[in-house]
């Protein structure tokens, strides 16, 4: 078992009661849960605090602080949890293309995992925020991958993966990577640069999303939105601080830290985006 991991503890986090065997079965049920439980969010960088990769730090925050986090705090708690029940399990590293116009070349800001199920590969993923995939999507080219939520497909460009989501009207390409194995030094130092970089987004703005069956929830700054596949978004526009912690509280799950600045910061972002 990974050192200080209280898997346990994980399974009551995400209410997950079932086999701790590695089968597709269980990773299926396990992302699934993990994402409608541990919400994605950036509340410590938007703060600016420092964000720990630490499997302590994460297990404190995540599981038993009842708080979320991004992919480098989700993909690493769930990495450790996989590689205690016998996966094979490695990091990897993707260029974001979500909303960049075409043939933007931008830095490896993203951890995603390569897990093997029976010497079958998979992409599996926890923390790419309102698009976070919500199954496992075998490692296969141009077929078209069910979810709880939306379609995924992988294509193949000059040695590399693209993951692409259906929107319900087009093809949208979310990432780019290749299957070169990452390690904990390399996943700090891109930590460090999205937690702290005044260009970062979560550093300029708050952000939070949940997925369910068919349903996803997203807070950008004071815009909550609701997704339901194949319909127009829902959107509503919080206007108090005592509206954005109870949805960040109800809708998102979170246990708020008692950070003395947090709702210094909610009422910035209200003054910010009215």
């Amino acid at each position: 078992m990974e050192a200080n991991l209280d898997l346990g503890a994980y399974f009551k986090r995400i209410n997950y009661s079932g086999p701790d065997t590695p089968s597709l079965e269980t990773l299926r049920t396990l992302q699934a849960k993990h994402t409608a439980a541990i919400a994605f969010e950036n509340l410590d960088s938007f703060l600016g605090r420092q964000v720990f990769l630490n499997i302590s730090a994460l297990q404190s925050k995540l599981v038993h602080g009842r708080r979320g986090g991004y992919c480098f705090e989700q993909n690493t708690l769930l990495a450790s949890v996989l590689k205690s029940l016998g996966y094979k399990v490695r990091g990897l590293a993707a260029r974001v293309l979500w909303n960049q116009p075409p043939g933007t070349v931008v830095e490896r800001s993203h951890m995603l995992l390569f897990v093997e199920v029976q010497e079958t590969p998979y992409i599996v993923d926890v923390g790419f925020g309102g698009n976070t995939p919500t199954a496992p999507l075998r490692l296969e080219a141009d077929i078209e991958q069910s979810t709880p939520n939306e379609p995924f497909r992988l294509t193949e460009a000059e040695g590399d993966w693209i993951l692409e989501l259906w929107d319900g009207r087009e093809w949208r390409s979310i990432y780019r990577f290749d299957l070169q194995g990452h390690y904990p030094p390399d996943y700090e130092v891109s930590n460090y640069y999205v937690s702290t970089h005044p260009a970062s987004p979560f550093r300029r703005r708050l952000i939070a999303s949940r997925p369910i069956r068919g349903v996803r929830y997203a807070l950008a700054n004071n815009r909550l939105t609701l997704h339901r596949f194949g319909q127009e978004p829902e959107r509503h526009f919080l206007e108090t601080v005592n509206e954005m912690r109870h949805a960040l509280e109800t809708i998102f799950l979170l246990a708020l830290p008692r950070y003395r600045e947090l709702d210094e910061a909610l009422a910035g972002v209200l003054d910010s985006y009215p």
